[in-house]
């Protein structure tokens, strides 16, 4: 890459000021960090070191490498066909949800900082970046057994398992939070990424554009997208739209034990609908956040139970 071309490319300021992942990928770097990465770096059409975003195993390879160098994670990875998700964007999300738990300005740090991610997932990234970030205690949750043994086997190779992240098992795919939740928890947030989806023909649409965007046609029959995904990671019933709302609902029963529950909603037009239901289900307070990276646009909502939520310690 030469020198024209590295001072061309500007720096991503639609990430949150926090997020590392602002400026454009140093490869060098990040090869330095992850070796594996190097056979997978190559010059783009406008002259600037890249990957192929259409090969499963150079994006995971990738990922790898941006876990290592800015989170120290001395092992990770998951198998084919499971969900392999954008760092700088997952980074995203555990940034504003910092500002959300703010105390004038300042973010709270530590063990004592607890927080539940909704569908951890094989990749367990949030809890990474979370606990990498600032220190917070995480409990993951997912309905796939086999996401959570390779999530079990990430977290045993860089963590205290019990002190830094736990991992439980949803039982029940028709509950979010019951199951899951003990009696003597207490979280300052939950998270979730929920699926986007209504239908699996939904999702193949899905799949389709995008391999279109990167220009590599229709993918083979059966093809997984570059960034993969199983079922319960990609479509649920309803979309959603039907997710969230249950979510919602779910939520009032343990919202004496949570200080903020969140979800991404990828959808604008899903919002209203949710509203109404917090409206029914007397949220205390509801927040919004703009969130975006290049042209894909999401956003965070936020929500509470409990009067003057925000300007406190840890629960």
């Amino acid at each position: 890459m030469n020198a024209k071309n590295k001072s061309e490319q500007p720096e991503k300021t639609n990430l949150h000021p926090r997020n590392p992942h602002r400026a454009q990928y140093d490869f060098k770097a990040l090869i330095k960090a992850c070796a594996d990465l190097r056979p997978f770096v190559q010059i783009n059409a406008y002259g600037n070191e890249s990957v192929d975003f259409a090969n499963p195993l150079a994006v995971k390879m990738l990922n790898r490498a941006i876990l290592a160098h800015f989170y120290k994670i001395k092992y990770w990875d998951i198998p084919t066909g499971y969900l392999c998700p954008p760092i700088p964007g997952r980074a995203d999300y555990i940034h504003y949800i910092a500002d959300l738990l703010a105390v004038n300005g300042k973010v709270p740090t530590g063990g004592a900082v607890r927080g539940m991610d909704v569908g951890v997932g094989a990749n367990c990234v949030y809890p990474i970046i979370g606990r990498q970030s600032y220190g917070w205690h995480f409990v993951g949750t997912d309905v796939d057994t086999k996401a959570l043994e390779t999530a079990q086997t990430i977290v045993k190779a860089n963590f205290d398992q019990k002190s830094d992240i736990e991992l439980r098992l949803q039982k029940s795919s028709s509950d979010i939070f019951k199951g899951v939740f003990t009696e003597t928890d207490r979280f300052d947030f939950t998270m979730c990424n929920p699926p986007f989806h209504a239908s699996l023909a939904e999702a193949t649409q899905g799949t389709q554009r995008k391999w279109k965007n990167l220009g590599k046609g229709k993918p083979q029959q059966n093809k997984v997208l570059n960034f993969g995904g199983q079922q319960a990671e990609l479509w649920y019933p309803g979309g959603e739209q039907a997710f969230i709302l249950k979510m919602i609902e779910q939520s009032k029963v343990f919202g004496k034990q949570c200080r903020w529950f969140t979800t991404l909603v990828s959808k604008k037009t899903t919002l209203p609908a949710l509203y109404q239901q917090l409206k029914k289900h007397g949220a205390a307070d509801v927040k919004t956040v703009e969130m975006s990276q290049g042209q894909k646009v999401s956003r965070m909502l936020a929500w509470t139970f409990l009067e003057h939520s925000a300007g406190n310690g840890p629960m």
